[in-house]
């Protein structure tokens, strides 16, 4: 069975998309810890982290570097903290979170924010991304 983030590459499922490329997608988490919460995920599925071959720890990193980019431009923040816990969903994801506190990163936390909002975040960030 398709894990919900291979149904979100699909396009079966809706997303906040910020960024895209061939081999991963950025989009922001649906259950944030803060505003601007966004997850990096490789569209192939693999279920843990250290299953990815080098070649794609290594691009995964770089992609996740330029979508923490957009977020820092786009967020007020002091950094944007990043983390890999990999049991809420079998498929890997990075999520990248603008912190100004380390209160701001706490797995479990979750933060309302409207539709409008996201769609709001979600068109400053991949304003953001570089190219």
């Amino acid at each position: 069975m398709a894990s919900i983030f291979t149904r979100i590459i699909r396009g079966e499922l809706p997303a906040y998309t910020v960024a895209e490329t061939e081999d991963f997608i950025a989009f922001l988490d649906v259950r944030p810890m803060v505003e601007g919460h966004t997850l990096c995920v490789p569209k192939r599925e693999v279920d843990y982290y250290y299953d990815l071959t080098d070649d794609e720890l290594t691009a995964l990193t770089l992609f996740t570097k330029r979508v923490a980019q957009g977020i820092k431009a786009a967020i007020p923040c002091e950094r944007v903290a990043n983390g890999v816990l990999g049991l809420e969903v079998p498929h890997v994801h990075v999520h990248l979170v603008p912190v100004s506190t380390t209160a701001d990163f706490r797995f479990g936390k979750v933060v309302e924010v409207s539709e409008a909002r996201m769609e709001d975040l979600r068109a400053r960030i991949a304003a953001a991304v570089p190219a």
